[in-house]
């Protein structure tokens, strides 16, 4: 990497030169991307011509309606929901447009308390039951665009720990009963929504509140949650479309109705993510700040992810956004099989917090530890007016100072980093940057020849999960004459080659008092005996 040019003007290596060569910006979006300083030489533009060529190509058979991901049978039309007139179907695209006028009203209905909860009287909370990126998407609108005193708190269910249930439940109390609860589940069978959703409904029930007069479902029509909520007559239903992947679905359903709820800019996010995707179907690498982006990581991990993306925003609102790519990009990129069925074990791990943060947590690694990484730098140059300079400080200048600074501790020091800087930040600049690292997603693994819109691993996992459960079940049956059992006894009898997974079950069952009572040593497992609890 070349020296960086000195404040007196002295430019060695000409990398002002290159820094304006590697430079994209779009006065009308207020976009830049400086990728001057992650190494790209013009041999990766010469090696990437061919590839990128056919990566623009297959995006725009995605966006016509291919079946983009083959081994689901699927097409993949998230870019339709913000452009409903590039849907291959005018129905479907009739479709998109009138639910995002449902969703915008509903929105105004509940804030305005033109849709009151069954106390009658106005909502005054929402619970959000979801998971994956059906909990991060609606997680990274309410930290990123909600205004303080506009449109209603927040509470989410996105995981199924109890703690977090309990916590939840008792911070709302008896306003559960005039809380919009909201369940977002593509098919209605994935556990982690269904459990969270039992739980809110017993305790809203207990509290004598009237579940469907205040429960709202977003699913895939015909789903098994779709027809539950129609058959007891649920206040509302969204579309989660079949062709629309948890990860991508923020500019859907997932996302609006979270603006439309805490009154956000719902048709400048949509509006923002649709001027992003125009600007990054432009055919040329230098020209197209997605396919750019994608060099950048391709150039950087040698076309295999051997670099870690390090993602620093230089602002509280975007604290999220790190958390909202991991999954974005690594349940996209992260794949054992290439299209060819060649084991090739892809990816780009992804972390990181915000800046200045973390300036005084790894940025000591960053610049002096391990070069297996590239930054990701954000920032945004408008300060809000609300915040003036004391003692002729500024925090807005101290902020860009500290992002420039380690920038440049970061260059001095061979480490490549990129910048992506925003004009101003408001729900268009937000939906332009999702749109951003979506496009750059979607060449990226066309690079790498791999299906970037599946999931296997997040399948095998649940698959493993319920494989877990349905032993449980099995194992509290054997138990359940209260014979005293032995580890191996209870493997043998069940069919299990080894003892270990019974281990941990009935670990977790003994130390809550699940109806299973040990004696014996936990720390030598080979001398605990089992059996019921009286």
């Amino acid at each position: 990497m070349t020296s960086l040019p000195t404040l007196d003007g002295h430019d060695p290596g000409g990398l002002w030169q290159r820094f304006c060569q590697l430079l994209w910006h779009d006065a009308s979006l207020g976009f830049w991307l400086d990728a001057s300083r992650m190494g790209l030489e013009q041999s990766h533009f010469e090696s990437l011509a061919g590839p990128m060529a056919g990566a623009f190509a297959a995006m725009a058979r995605l966006e016509g309606g291919a079946i983009a991901n083959a081994d689901e049978g699927r097409q993949v039309g998230h870019y339709w929901l913000r452009d409903p007139q590039l849907a291959p179907d005018a129905a479907a695209g009739a479709r998109i447009a009138a639910e995002v006028d449902q969703l915008e009203a509903f929105g105004a209905q509940v804030r305005s308390g033109a849709i009151v909860s069954p106390a009658g009287i106005p909502f005054s909370d929402v619970l959000w039951i979801g998971i994956g990126g059906s909990g991060l998407g609606p997680l990274l609108i309410l930290r990123a665009l909600q205004q303080p005193h506009r449109g209603l708190p927040f509470h989410l269910f996105d995981n199924v720990d109890p703690q977090g249930f309990a916590t939840t439940l008792e911070s709302l109390g008896e306003r559960l009963r005039t809380t919009l609860v909201v369940v977002v589940s593509k098919s209605g069978g994935t556990p982690e929504p269904r459990i969270g959703m039992q739980q809110a409904r017993a305790r809203l029930e207990a509290l004598g509140g009237t579940w469907a007069a205040q429960a709202v479902a977003i699913t895939t029509a015909g789903s098994q949650l779709d027809q539950q909520a129609q058959g007891e007559g649920w206040l509302a239903r969204f579309d989660l479309p079949d062709w629309v992947g948890g990860r991508t679905s923020i500019t859907g359903a997932v996302g609006l109705l979270p603006a439309a709820l805490i009154d956000a800019d719902l048709r400048g996010f949509l509006a923002g993510a649709a001027a992003m995707d125009r600007l990054t179907r432009v055919p040329e690498l230098g020209a197209n700040p997605a396919a750019l982006l994608a060099a950048c990581w391709y150039a950087a991990g040698d076309g295999r992810g051997l670099r870690d993306m390090v993602v620093l925003p230089y602002r509280d609102r975007l604290e999220v956004f790190s958390r909202y790519l991991q999954q974005l990009v690594m349940e996209s990129i992260g794949k054992k099989l290439n299209r060819d069925g060649a084991i090739v074990h892809q990816g780009l791990a992804v972390y990181g917090n915000k800046g200045s943060t973390d300036q005084h947590a790894y940025v000591q690694q960053l610049r002096d530890g391990l070069d297996n990484f590239f930054v990701v730098f954000i920032e945004v140059l408008e300060d809000p007016d609300s915040i003036q300079p004391l003692n002729k400080e500024h925090p807005g200048d101290a902020l860009a100072g500290f992002l420039q600074g380690t920038r440049s501790a970061l260059s001095e020091g061979d480490r490549q980093n990129l910048t992506i800087s925003i004009e101003r930040f408001d729900a268009r600049a937000l939906g332009a940057l999702i749109a951003l690292f979506e496009r750059a997603v979607g060449l990226y693994g066309e690079l790498v020849n791999i299906n970037a819109y599946h999931q296997p691993g997040v399948e095998a996992g649940k698959k493993a999960a319920t494989e877990v459960l349905d032993l449980q079940s099995r194992l509290e049956g054997l138990l359940a004459d209260g014979q005293e059992r032995s580890l191996d006894g209870m493997a043998d009898a069940l069919g299990l080659a080894s003892p270990e997974p019974l281990f941990w079950i009935l670990r977790h069952l003994c130390h809550n008092h699940r109806g299973i009572k040990a004696s014996g040593d936990w720390g030598h497992p080979q001398e605990l005996r089992f059996h019921a609890a009286g």
